[in-house]
């Protein structure tokens, strides 16, 4: 029996992240609050079977990111970043 993991790397998120930052965001870097690890955002884990899009830490599975949804709005949660280095536009 082969299991296969119910997540995909950060870049299938690519669109969505797109649409909030005006940016191609799998490029951008982060540190996890949880446990320290630096990263890209294609890195990540994504997990895309909710109402919304979760990234997690490819180290410790903290959450990262949280992005939702709806017909006429967007939440964004980014409580398990240390911080998120978006590069800038040339």
């Amino acid at each position: 029996m082969t299991l296969t993991p119910d997540f995909l790397d950060g870049n299938a998120a690519a669109g969505d992240l797109e649409s909030v930052f005006g940016t191609d965001m799998t490029v951008a870097t982060g540190r996890c609050r949880g446990c320290g690890q630096r990263m890209s955002l294609a890195q990540t884990r994504a997990y895309l079977r909710g109402p919304g899009i979760v990234l997690r830490c490819p180290g410790c599975e903290s959450v990262l990111l949280r992005l939702v949804r709806s017909a006429d709005q967007m939440w964004l949660d980014t409580g398990g970043l240390d911080y998120l280095r978006i590069p800038a536009p040339q």
